[in-house]
């Protein structure tokens, strides 16, 4: 059968996400995929790309390629979702590998470490335009385009945030005290290593926008302009005060390069510098997660108010019911965006009246 997708549906998807960007969506964006749909075809032999076989080379990009749409074929897309490609199979801050450190997926989970722990002053990045997986996303990025012909959206790799790449080639502890020691070195790697993310974030875009119509990464939210989720993972060890000299100036660059921005606020060490973002003109949303033993994404009403005060969209991951929540919280459900995948195709008019009810 193939992937089931209209133009008009393309065109709905365009003005939808357009604007909730914009700020002016008077509904709330809700994408559900359901699975379970017969794709008319034998299952293929390579594996679904995830981080506990994404560095096994055995399978060409082709038929990496090939698995994906099989599954993609087993998609059924309601209210506001589309046919797209999850690349984060390639680990959280993956431009850390293309700079030369090594990714580790022995636990399932791939994480990186350096060839070598150097000093400050010695650390000098360079980007490898061979560099092996590199060459990998670039291949599967070409396969794909050569068989969607843009009909699957693409996303772009978990490149990470700038400092989070840093701590990977010095290591967190060491860094932490860097910050007090050798200020000026971390901020001029945060300069080098803010430069090489732009440069492998636009050189990946020209394979993608040969054949695209349109954007998005892992958090699965659709632009028709250029867009990304940041993220400063490591933000959460340090003071406003610390992250103010380091972290948001780099974060403001990227919101002034890049049209749609959303930020991957991670965990409750981070919202010490929610306000410090929120004053960013040009970051259009904010995705809270609580993390592990936290209350539910719907119980932080705070912090909702407050993003929906500055502004700013609100990314959520916990179903109906928590936009629900969040929207009473707010007093709207102007602004906010929701993802859900769920494996039962028979829910189909269920999902259908519900997502009725928000339109």
């Amino acid at each position: 059968m193939g992937i089931q997708f209209t133009e008009h549906q393309w065109d709905e998807v365009r003005k939808s996400y357009g604007s909730w960007w914009n700020h002016v969506a008077e509904r709330p964006l809700i994408s559900v995929v359901l699975q379970g749909v017969d794709p008319g075809r034998p299952k293929p032999k390579a594996p679904l790309l995830n981080q506990s076989n994404a560095l096994d080379l055995t399978f060409s990009a082709e038929e990496i390629v090939d698995r994906m749409d099989y599954e993609l074929s087993r998609n059924l897309y309601l209210g506001d979702a589309f046919p797209h490609v999850n690349l984060d199979s390639m680990g959280p801050g993956v431009l850390s590998a293309f700079l030369g450190a090594v990714p580790d997926n022995s636990t399932g989970s791939i994480w990186f470490e350096p060839q070598k722990i150097r000093d400050l002053k010695d650390i000098h990045l360079e980007y490898d335009p061979e560099n092996i997986w590199l060459k990998r996303v670039k291949d599967i990025y070409r396969a794909g385009n050569k068989l969607w012909k843009g009909n699957v959206i693409m996303g772009m790799v978990d490149l990470g945030g700038v400092m989070d790449v840093l701590a990977v080639f010095r290591s967190t502890e060491k860094l932490l005290m860097d910050l007090y020691d050798e200020p000026d070195e971390v901020k001029r790697l945060i300069s080098e290593i803010h430069d090489l993310w732009m440069h492998c974030y636009n050189d990946l875009n020209c394979i993608l926008e040969t054949c695209s119509r349109g954007y998005t990464d892992w958090s699965r939210v659709y632009s028709e302009k250029r867009s990304y989720v940041i993220q400063s993972d490591f933000s959460f060890m340090i003071g406003n005060d610390m992250f103010r000299e380091f972290v948001l100036e780099e974060i403001a660059r990227v919101t002034e390069i890049i049209p749609n921005t959303l930020f991957h606020l991670d965990g409750p060490g981070e919202i010490r510098h929610l306000d410090d973002l929120l004053k960013l003109d040009n970051l259009n949303a904010v995705q809270w997660v609580p993390g592990a033993g936290a209350p539910s994404q719907s119980e932080w009403p705070d912090i909702y108010q407050k993003i929906h005060r500055a502004g700013k969209g609100i990314q959520v991951w916990e179903g109906f019911r928590c936009v629900d929540a969040v929207a009473e919280q707010i007093g709207t459900f102007k602004g906010i965006q929701q993802n859900d995948i769920v494996d039962d195709l028979a829910k189909k008019e269920e999902y259908e009246r519900m997502l009725a009810r928000y339109r």
